[in-house]
């Protein structure tokens, strides 16, 4: 279920992750990333959000693998979030 909340029903913080995952350099995590933030980002709690924001300082080479699954999720990285991200690419 796509949430389409106006910009003004948003933190600051979760506009900019949205604009984050928009512009992450590859086009294919932009897409990934960026219709994952909009269909989600309204409806995570605060640690979720701050797993967020982590996950978006790693590489898109590594999260582009991971999710897609051609290579294992690392440990610390096989969460809920990851679980969701992946659903979300087969969605």
């Amino acid at each position: 279920m796509m949430i389409d909340l106006p910009d003004a029903d948003l933190s600051p913080r979760r506009k900019r992750l949205i604009f984050r995952s928009d512009h992450r350099g590859t086009k294919e995590m932009d897409l990934l990333l960026g219709s994952f933030a909009r269909k989600h980002i309204a409806t995570m709690d605060e640690a979720m959000v701050d797993r967020f924001e982590v996950l978006l300082e790693m590489s898109d080479p590594d999260l582009y693998n991971w999710i897609t699954g051609q290579e294992p999720t690392p440990p610390e990285w096989d969460d809920a979030l990851m679980d969701m991200l992946k659903a979300h690419r087969y969605g």
